[in-house]
Order: structure tokens, then C-alpha cells, then sequence
């Protein structure tokens, strides 16, 4: 029987191919600016670019799952009950270091607005914006997969780090368009890097009790959108964000919620494993 030749490096494979294809897409990003396009027309373009990890995922799916469907894939991450009380808290913890930062903000900020939007329209805008150019592009590729294949060979924590990391180098070259310069553009790197992957570690405990893509949606979203709504100096935002999501990482760690990020490997995470039968691939997941 003919199989398909999987690839031996996925995840590295993934990583790699989400670059070579977000490098061209952001120049255009970039292009439409300076060319002074409509700003609906760069905001396209912004989301096109967010989406480029799930290209690249989609591009190697047959490569990396040899025989399975892609839209199946795609339903079996949304596919689990989502729990109240996982979700209730994840936003509970993020919308408390919203208010901590506001009122920081508050009483250190000389702007005469706190806040970004100024009417409910621009809000609800900022929100789907938000939303489009960011978790909903994002999460399939760097959750949904490259999390959970390195948590099949690491532990949860480990993987955490991992794709943090290169989560966080993706968008090196969003950094060179901050305006920021020498000791400035390297403070606003380190917290970058803190913040998101201290992120990522949220992410992965409250995805793993749930095992629903939604949960690392909602956390993406309400991190990035909660961060643009404050009126602030940026390096100031994200030093308030990187401490913040820093200590909620690190109690995570030391809390450990039902091993979700260490532990027992078998308790930690579900496992997609491959079975054949009579030529037959199916997927069965292990708890």
C-alpha cells in the first residue's frame, strides 16, 4: 500500500514555513501604509498576515497527518464542551490585571483619555479587529497543533516554552515598526518576549482542562484587546502586562490545576495516536 512520506520535523517545519510566508505578506502590510492606502485596506492586510501560521499548517496538514482530513481536524479542536467555570476564570484573571493596569495608568498618565476608542462603534470595531488579526488566525497552527504535537514527546510546561518562544520571534519584525530605538527597542523586546510567553503558559493550563481551541482564543483575545484599549506609553503597557502575566504564570506553575502542566504524562494531555485497520487510518485520543 502507497503512504504518504511524513515529515520527520513538524513542528520545526511548521515554524519555519509560517515565516517564509508572514515576511512577504507583512511587507505588504507595510507597503499599503506608506503608500497611503484606505486604513480598511491595511487592516486586511494586517489580518491576512495573522493568519499566516494557519497557511503554513494547512499547506503541511497531508504531510504531517498523512490520510486525515483537514477540516476534521479543525472540528475535533472545537469539538469538546466548553466549561463554564474554566472559561469564567481565565477571563476573571485577565480582566483583574485590566483594572490593575488602568488604574496604574490612571494615576501616572498625563493624557487627557485613559482609553484608545472614544464611542461604543469604535469599541466594537477594536474588538473583531482584535479578534481577525490575531487569535482566530493564530491559534489553529501554534495551539491547536504545535502545542499539542510537542506535548506527545514534553511535558506541557516545557512545550509551553518552547513555542512561546518561537511564538514570540514570529513577530520580530513587528518590533522594527514600533518606532523604538536602541535601549528602548531592547526593554520593549525583553517584556515582549516575558509577557507572551508568560501568556502561552496561561494558555496551555486552561486549554488543557478544557481541551477546547476556544479557551486559548479567548485568552489571546482579551489580552491583546484589553492592552490596545489603555491610553499609554507602550513600553509602560507592556511592563505592566509582562509583570502581570508573569506572577499569574508562575502561581499557575506552582499550583500545578490537576497536572495540566506537569506531571503524570499520561494525565496531562490527550494524545493523538494512529491506528490501522485494514488499511484504514483512525484517530483515537488517549487520556
Amino acid at each position: 500500500m502507497n503512504r504518504e512520506t511524513k515529515l520527520k520535523r513538524p513542528v520545526a517545519s511548521f515554524i519555519l514555513l509560517t515565516n517564509i510566508i508572514f515576511l512577504p505578506l507583512f511587507c505588504l502590510v507595510g507597503a499599503t501604509s506608506m503608500l497611503g492606502f484606505p486604513k480598511w485596506i491595511f487592516d486586511v492586510m494586517l489580518c491576512i498576515s495573522a493568519w499566516s501560521s494557519t497557511f503554513a499548517f494547512a499547506i503541511l496538514f497531508k504531510k504531517i497527518y498523512p490520510g486525515q482530513s483537514f477540516m476534521q481536524f479543525v472540528k475535533d479542536k472545537f469539538k469538546n464542551k466548553l466549561k463554564f467555570s474554566v472559561i469564567f476564570i481565565a477571563i476573571m484573571i485577565q480582566a483583574f490585571i485590566f483594572l490593575m493596569i488602568l488604574f496604574i495608568v490612571t494615576n501616572t498618565s498625563e493624557v487627557d483619555s485613559i482609553f484608545t476608542v472614544s464611542s461604543w462603534g469604535m469599541l466594537i470595531y477594536y474588538f473583531f479587529n482584535h479578534l481577525l488579526a490575531g487569535p482566530l488566525g493564530e491559534e489553529l497552527g501554534w495551539r491547536g497543533f504545535a502545542q499539542m504535537e510537542l506535548q506527545k514527546k514534553h511535558s506541557p510546561l516545557k512545550a509551553s516554552i518552547i513555542i512561546g518562544f518561537w511564538w514570540g520571534m514570529w513577530h520580530l519584525p513587528i518590533w522594527f515598526t514600533t518606532g523604538l530605538v536602541g535601549i528602548d527597542l531592547i526593554k520593549y523586546i525583553l517584556l515582549f518576549m516575558i509577557a507572551i510567553m508568560s501568556t502561552k503558559i496561561v494558555m496551555t493550563a486552561f486549554h488543557n482542562l478544557n481541551q477546547n481551541l476556544i479557551v486559548p482564543i479567548i485568552i489571546h483575545q482579551f489580552f491583546n484587546f484589553f492592552m490596545a484599549l489603555i491610553n499609554g506609553k507602550l513600553i509602560d503597557l507592556l511592563m505592566y502586562n509582562a509583570i502581570f502575566y508573569f506572577v499569574v504564570a508562575v502561581l499557575i506553575i506552582i499550583i500545578n490545576p490537576k497536572n495540566v502542566l506537569y506531571g503524570k504524562k499520561d494525565i496531562n494531555v490527550i494524545h493523538a495516536k494512529q491506528e490501522e485497520y485494514g488499511g484504514e487510518i483512525r484517530w483515537r485520543e488517549k487520556i
